[in-house]
């Protein structure tokens, strides 16, 4: 069953995202925009129309949201607009459904003929809608999921990912790994695409010995059964992939079995953001985390970020939040450049490729695979200046990295 239907014109649509003080209020959805542009990119007086199928419900549910929120903070900044094109964004709730994800899409391409998409979070549900909407010569701008097959071999020219490839994530971590000196790691994630992404990108850049090697369910909550193997196995260090409240559950009974005081983690971000470490607490103090942004990054945009998030919507933005963000500011950078027409593909190419704008999570480019090109933090679980537990951004892990598979890519 397809839920219910969020309408968010500059953000203001629901009266679950209020507009804080301090921030404009955008007119909701009326008469001719600033450039006049149709919901398919030609002339005409709707505003355009930008499709969102997101994961809103169920264990992953609030990494949706924070893509939904942080895209819709874009918007309400700009009163409305992108790029200076007034927009609608349509968000729908893929439940973490394949099917279902696929089924939103088609209707709408097919009914309400929206030529541009973005949202998704897992990469088993994009790998099911993508084929469709690229077929149908549509746009598709990843906020998240960036699954190791549509970097490669089946990249297109109307796909771009704006948050990572999936594989980066856990190079970064690998890496982090190396240079904190453990030679025995353990490895876990759930057996779906990005899951295997993860124990692949972990191992290019790991270079010790893997004590352990296990892939869960995506639908798991216990997690017994793995907490007695890595006891057995004593590795060094756990490297584990489970994002949202997979990543919650996962860390919570690591902590009650006493593990975290004896086998230190190393995180990418999908498993320790702001919320999962909401959700541990001070048990997580030490736990070493390594991503593209922070909200510690110093930086004018990061700052300009932050407070307006924080702001809005009265809570810590986690990584999901900013990416939704920055590809808000990527297809408005490419508007821009297009006069608001997404009708010629091609030429939204040209004005998305070169990536003008202010990202807060610093240096960003598109390589030659439309994926981002760009520097990873180690970041710790450490007290922040209120002495609560933080996520403190250490230092740089990689720089200007882009991905393995961009050379597979013949665009």
């Amino acid at each position: 069953m397809i839920g219910r239907r969020d309408v968010l014109r500059g953000g203001a649509g629901l009266a679950s995202l209020p507009l804080a003080a301090g921030l404009a209020r955008p007119a909701l959805a009326q008469g001719r925009g600033a450039q006049g542009r149709g919901a398919q990119g030609t002339a005409g007086d709707a505003p355009l129309k930008i499709g969102m199928v997101t994961t809103l419900s169920g264990p992953g549910g609030y990494l949706g949201q924070d893509i939904r929120d942080g895209f819709a903070l874009a918007m309400a900044m700009r009163e409305g607009r992108l790029g200076g094109t007034p927009v609608t964004l349509l968000v729908e709730d893929d439940a973490l459904k394949p099917g279902q994800g696929k089924q939103i899409a088609e209707r709408f391409v097919q009914n309400e003929k929206i030529r541009l998409l973005t949202g998704i979070v897992f990469s088993n549900v994009l790998n099911a809608v993508a084929p469709d909407v690229l077929d149908a010569g549509c746009l598709y701008v990843s906020p998240n999921a960036s699954p190791s097959n549509l970097a490669g071999r089946e990249c297109h020219r109307n796909f771009w990912s704006v948050a990572w490839q999936n594989d980066g994530l856990h190079e970064s971590a690998g890496q982090a790994a190396v240079n904190l000196g453990y030679r025995r790691m353990f490895i876990l994630a759930p057996n779906y695409q990005a899951g295997k992404d993860a124990i692949t990108g972990f191992k290019r850049q790991y270079r010790g010995e893997i004590a352990g090697e296990v892939y869960t369910r995506l639908d798991q909550t216990d997690y017994a059964a793995e907490m007695a193997q890595i006891r057995a196995a004593a590795p060094d260090a756990v490297y584990q992939f489970h994002p949202g409240g997979l990543g919650i559950a996962f860390l919570k009974q690591y902590v009650q079995a006493g593990l975290l005081e004896r086998v230190p983690m190393v995180l990418a971000s999908p498993s320790m953001d702001s919320n999962t470490l909401a959700a541990v607490g001070e048990a997580a103090l030490g736990v070493h985390v390594t991503a593209q942004w922070n909200s510690d990054l110093d930086n004018a945009a990061n700052r300009r970020f932050m407070q307006a998030f924080t702001a809005k919507y009265a809570r810590m933005p986690t990584y999901y939040a900013q990416q939704g963000y920055d590809t808000a500011l990527a297809i408005g950078a490419a508007l821009e450049g297009t006069g608001g027409r997404i009708d010629d593909t091609e030429a939204f190419r040209r004005a998305m490729n070169p990536a003008k704008f202010e990202s807060p999570r610093g240096r960003f480019a598109f390589g030659p695979n439309q994926h981002p090109v760009q520097d990873w933090y180690l970041i710790k679980v450490a007290r922040g200046a209120d002495g609560r537990p933080a996520l403190v951004t250490q230092g740089k892990v990689l720089e200007n990295h882009g991905d393995a598979y961009a050379a597979q890519c013949r665009l």
